[in-house]
């Protein structure tokens, strides 16, 4: 077992204290969302949506050191340029939203949907889980931790489809003005 190269080390530094950041935005959100009447969907996922993001970081420290995966260079830079690519994409829809950007499902009833930014192209109606797919993905392959991208691709891909089931049907919701049963409280998703 070698050691983790600092560079990789201060990536998923850098990566956590993004999240870390996207929490806090999220928190503000919440607040500006529920203030203005917004309801939380699909609650249930979300622990597991956090264990696997935390478990994603782990994994790339953890699978680099433990099985002594070597930077590959061919690999490791465009690897990297996706992980970069992912991020600005990821805050190019958080800034388009605004306010109405959570790491949670709250929809606000009455706002229309978001049509400008990454938003406006229509086949693509949730730009923030390709950039969650790609760094998933990216960020373990910048070191060759090829275990640990694909396993969070595979828990990923399920938990994906409970939340787009999820998110789409608050916002079909929010778009028809009717409140859902049990509306706030925990969904099947």
């Amino acid at each position: 077992m070698s050691p983790v190269s600092p560079w990789y080390v201060l990536l998923i530094a850098l990566v956590a204290a993004e999240r870390l950041a996207e929490l806090v935005v999220a928190r503000r959100n919440a607040r500006w969302s529920l203030g203005r009447g917004g309801v939380m969907y699909g609650r249930g996922h979300y622990p597991w949506m956090v264990a696997l993001h935390t478990g994603l970081l782990a994994g790339c420290l953890l699978e680099v050191w433990l099985a002594d995966r070597p930077f590959v260079p061919g690999l490791g830079w465009p690897m990297l340029g996706l992980v970069l690519a992912a991020q600005g994409l990821r805050w190019w829809c958080v800034t388009t939203l605004g306010p109405q950007w959570n790491t949670q499902v709250i929809v606000v009833p009455g706002l229309p949907l978001v049509r400008r930014g990454p938003y406006r192209f229509g086949w693509l109606r949730h730009p923030n889980y390709v950039a969650v797919a790609v760094e998933g993905a990216a960020l373990p392959l910048v070191h060759s931790a090829w275990l640990t991208a694909l396993v969070f691709t595979l828990l990923n891909v399920p938990l994906m489809a409970v939340r787009l089931r999820c998110e789409n049907a608050a916002l079909a919701t929010a778009a028809t003005g009717s409140a859902a049963p049990g509306a706030g409280a925990e969904t099947a998703a």
